[in-house]
């Protein structure tokens, strides 16, 4: 059975295809349009469908529009009610609707030879929800819990997978959202909604959560899976900060407020789900489950032995979770996790050497671009890392990263400013996965960068660069078996400087999608002060690029 999923209605547009239970590809429109998430989200661009990423995953697998079985929407119109009727404020949410009705004909247009026919909408939650039950390794029984800011009536479901079965078990419905709740807290602070929430789990660190008692007054749990989460009066705590300004005490305490009310919150509904499962694994989608620092607690502190969570969590998911669901339930056949998060796009390594000669830049192929990366990070250089396939998802894991050595402090700021960032926001490790109980404490292996983790004391002077400022750290662990290369890096750098770590953040600069082909790569390493470009087995030397040469 060939099913390509579609995610498109609201942000962060996605296409991936399954064939007989195996994930063949995954990809996010933005990498090929270089426009962030894609879109905004609102219903004016709801028409707008993933159409390259949609016709890359086809040609990954030499496959035409006609040769699919089924194609999923991963919005059911049916299920949605007025905007006015369910407490929200969206005036034009109607078009929304009407987009998402036509959406069929839409995608026969996008995908010429498709038979609208072919198109099934899956409710948005339960595509959520199979994106993370039916991709989690070891887990034919497993709790689900999906949280995010909207989907057609409902903000939240809670789940639970037997075999090839998804069976609902209770949905918080709108207008309470806890994902709303956080966007609007992000818009209030001076950041972009439904783009910039991950910047207020990091100022968050930077505060005390002296309004938490007010706070609970308008979110909190109501003890039956589901709670309370609308109408929080933000002006009440620290004034609206305008984004050209600088954020201040008032600021940082109230993200620390709301980010411990949102972790008190999901801690009780993570109880409850496991009062009615008693299951051991717990896996977790949607936008709210990119809360690393949440999702940490979850695990320290909730009731399930393992807590696994989708790598592309957000709206993007959900094209892989809706492909998977309808191969579960029409082919009756078992699905197969996919191998990992590296399901975009890659080149060999005759391609990638036409495009640096089509360039026209300085490169070299040194005996081994691991070992020869790890010498350019023991000397202190920033290096452009392009390797392998691009990540689904918004973690740069090890394909699309910008690498630093993590004993020189000043690579926060030196990072920051290469990228264009705010300076209270941190960079994360990776670690070979047999060192990290010995650096960091929490759950282990995390090769997602899905959690966070306390440095460990006796590692916070000797790896400043990727401690935050509450002695955390969001790792991603290395395991040889998947990621040889990285893990080679990792082994000759720990050989020169004795460090098993190395600072890992996405190869892109602000406001700005990962670099996705060979080249983005070489503009984004053009333009920023980045000191060395690995692209396959070749390397490209700034020195040499601006120096008329001279290696």
């Amino acid at each position: 059975m060939r099913v390509l999923g579609i995610n498109a209605l609201f942000h962060d547009p996605a296409a991936a295809l399954v064939i007989d239970g195996r994930t063949v590809a995954a990809a996010e429109e933005e990498r090929f349009s270089r426009r962030k998430h894609g879109k905004r989200p609102v219903p004016f661009a709801a028409w707008e469908l993933p159409e390259r990423a949609a016709a890359w995953c086809l040609g990954q697998a030499g496959l035409r529009p006609e040769d699919l079985d089924a194609v999923t929407y991963s919005f059911d119109p049916v299920l949605a009610r007025p905007a006015e009727t369910m407490g929200l404020h969206d005036p034009w949410d109607h078009l929304r609707l009407t987009y998402a009705r036509e959406a069929p004909a839409f995608l026969a247009e996008a995908l010429p030879g498709l038979d609208p026919e072919r198109v099934r909408f899956v409710p948005h939650h339960m595509a959520h929800a199979a994106s993370s039950a039916f991709a989690a390794p070891d887990a034919e029984n497993c709790s689900v819990l999906v949280l995010d800011g909207r989907g057609e009536s409902a903000s939240h479901l809670a789940a639970r997978r037997t075999g090839n079965a998804l069976e609902p078990l209770t949905a918080q419905e709108l207008p309470h959202s806890l994902g709303l709740v956080y966007e609007e807290l992000t818009e209030h602070l001076g950041f972009l909604r439904s783009s910039d929430e991950y910047k207020v789990m990091a100022l968050a660190s930077y505060g005390t959560p002296r309004f938490l008692p007010e706070l609970r007054r308008h979110v909190h749990p109501t003890g039956d899976g589901g709670f309370r989460a609308a109408g929080v009066p933000w002006e009440e705590f620290a004034p609206r900060r305008r984004p050209d300004r600088a954020w201040t005490r008032e600021h940082a305490d109230l993200a620390a407020s709301a980010q411990a009310c949102l972790e008190e919150t999901l801690l009780d509904l993570v109880r409850w789900l496991h009062g009615q499962t008693n299951d051991d694994v717990l896996t977790m989608a949607g936008g709210v489950a990119l809360n690393c620092v949440a999702n940490a607690r979850i695990a320290r502190e909730g009731p399930f032995s393992r807590v696994w969570v989708q790598p592309a969590a957000g709206d993007a998911g959900t094209a892989l979770g809706g492909a998977l669901m309808h191969t579960a339930v029409a082919d009756a056949a078992p699905v197969q996790p996919p191998p990992g998060a590296a399901l975009g796009r890659g080149w060999s390594e005759a391609e990638i050497e036409a495009w640096l000669k089509t360039a026209a830049v300085p490169f070299e192929r040194p005996p081994d671009v691991a070992d020869a990366v790890a010498q350019a990070l023991a000397e202190n250089a920033v290096v452009a890392w392009f390797q392998g396939r691009s990540e689904f998802g918004p973690r740069a894991l090890g394909h699309r990263s910008l690498l630093a050595h993590p004993g020189r402090s000043g690579n926060l700021e030196r990072l920051n400013d290469i990228k264009g960032r705010e300076q209270f926001r941190p960079v994360a490790p990776m670690v070979l996965a047999e060192r990290a109980a010995e650096v960091f404490d929490g759950p282990l292996p995390s090769p997602y960068m899905l959690f966070v983790h306390d440095v460990r004391p006796g590692w916070r002077e000797r790896i400043p660069a990727v401690v935050h400022v509450d002695g955390t750290a969001r790792i991603q662990t290395v395991d040889a078996a998947d990621e040889p290369l990285v893990a080679r890096m990792l082994a000759r750098f720990e050989e020169r400087t004795g460090l098993p770590v190395v600072v890992n953040t996405s190869l892109n600069t602000a406001g700005r999608p990962m670099v996705d082909d060979p080249r983005d790569a070489l503009e984004c390493f053009g333009s920023s002060p980045v000191d060395l470009l690995a692209i396959g087995p070749f390397v490209v030397r700034r020195r040499a690029l601006f120096d008329g040469g001279d290696r």
